[in-house]
């Protein structure tokens, strides 16, 4: 007779099935919500718990499983379009994990009943590492290339508000070293309407001298920075950055500095990079 603890099936499913929602995450370079990730987890740990029940074997039949991975992903990743692409990203990771648990399982002589009923914790992990290595490095530049994502972004400051088109960039890894803050890169012409009296264009190149135009401006004269960047073609360079009053990502607000963009962006498609 074959004795399955309920705690360990539990523990096993949920946190087989965080890791694999924080996967999906991280291949299509999405925020990592693991608070929502975790409660999408404990829903996958207690189907598992209730689909082992004899008297419940139904809850084994595709259709449930379906329905089951799909409430997992709408608490996970909110609502579409987001849950159909998030939705489609877990069902294929989940396909991929459990194949390499079978086929793993059976390298080692066992074969087990199902993806988590006979595998070692030994196994589960190493079938994962694998698993997502794979999917990384054969899928994972289509997946943000296919997910590439333009939002709104509004940045307001001294009572005035810009609305710019940025393009979420999951390469973007600017910050501010004193305040922790990330920083929105934008096109300066798209950031006109922030300044009364207007700022006089083009603004000078050479970032020092960019900073003292900037630092007479009445709006700007105690919000200005310098910060340090690297980027392809420029080994050491300095942004202007100013701290506005807020930022809102998608009606989000986030922690933002904007650093004014030496070099045009996007081509007329966006005006900024979060």
């Amino acid at each position: 007779m074959n004795v399955i603890y309920v705690d360990e099936l539990f523990f096993l499913n949920a946190l087989t099935d965080y890791l694999l929602l924080l996967s999906c995450a991280r291949l299509r370079g999405k925020a990592l919500r693991r608070g929502r990730f975790a409660a999408a987890a404990a829903v996958g740990g207690a189907y598992a718990v209730f689909a082992a029940i004899p008297p419940l074997s139904f809850l084994v039949s595709l259709a449930v499983k379906a329905l089951v991975s799909l409430l997992m992903a709408w608490i996970a990743f909110g609502a579409p379009p987001e849950l159909w692409r998030g939705w489609g990203c877990f069902l294929a990771l989940s396909s991929a994990f459990a194949g390499a648990v079978y086929g793993i399982s059976l390298l080692s002589g066992v074969e087990p009943r199902s993806a988590f009923s006979g595998a070692s914790l030994k196994t589960l992990v190493l079938s994962f590492g694998l698993c997502y290595a794979a999917v990384r490095l054969f899928f994972g530049r289509f997946l943000r290339r296919r997910e590439r994502c333009i939002v709104e972004a509004e940045i307001t400051l001294c009572s005035r508000t810009v609305s710019l088109r940025a393009l979420r960039d999951t390469g973007n890894a600017l910050f501010d070293p004193l305040s922790g803050s990330r920083i929105l890169l934008a096109e300066p012409r798209s950031l006109a309407a922030l300044f009364s009296p207007p700022l006089a264009f083009p603004l000078p190149d050479d970032p020092a001298a960019c900073f003292r135009t900037l630092s007479s401006h009445p709006a700007l004269s105690r919000r200005l920075r310098l910060v340090g960047f690297s980027a392809v073609g420029t080994k050491r360079g300095l942004l202007v950055c100013f701290r506005p009053d807020a930022v809102t990502v998608k009606g989000t607000a986030e922690a933002y500095l904007v650093a004014l963009s030496p070099t045009p962006l996007g081509d007329g498609e966006y005006t900024a990079l979060v």
